[in-house]
């Protein structure tokens, strides 16, 4: 597990260039974007900046392309308000976590519909045979000769 030290870094790292990518980067590629988390090594060397963006693959595109060319811009701020010996190297990844997300989502979906398929067929039907197969301890307790007979031992 990573230190408190690095975990309040990283947490730094991702104000600062959400509020870069919001106010200063003016690059017209750039879409709608949210940082979504900020992985700094142990050794505060190097940050992965994890992002997504609203929008098409075109979108998704033309942030990558703009986040390139700005990552020095970007970096050169952290390193000025962060006030470290040495700035940790930028990479900027699209998050993951959107798609999983839309994937479980599809996935239960159609888990949704499967039980709604079986509900639906179990509505109109009925027993193959009786409605409750299982011998009961009432049952047990009668005798099936009747009262009073003696069975092949002798027991009565």
């Amino acid at each position: 597990m990573a230190s408190p030290r690095v975990l309040k870094l990283a947490d730094q790292i991702k104000v600062i260039v959400a509020e870069m990518l919001e106010r200063r980067v003016k690059d017209p590629r750039l879409g709608f974007v949210t940082v979504t988390d900020v992985r700094l090594t142990g050794d505060t060397r190097e940050a992965t900046v994890f992002y997504t963006v609203f929008g098409e693959d075109a979108d998704w595109d033309g942030t990558a392309a703009a986040l390139k060319s700005a990552t020095g811009l970007i970096r050169s701020q952290v390193g000025k308000q962060l006030g470290l010996r040495f700035t940790p190297t930028l990479t900027f990844q699209a998050d993951a976590v959107p798609e999983s997300a839309r994937q479980i989502d599809d996935l239960l979906a159609k888990a949704r519909a499967s039980d709604d398929e079986v509900a639906r067929r179990a509505a109109g039907a009925s027993y193959a045979g009786e409605v409750d197969p299982y011998k009961h301890d009432d049952e047990a307790d009668e005798d099936p000769q009747g009262p009073g007979t003696v069975d092949d031992r002798g027991n009565a």
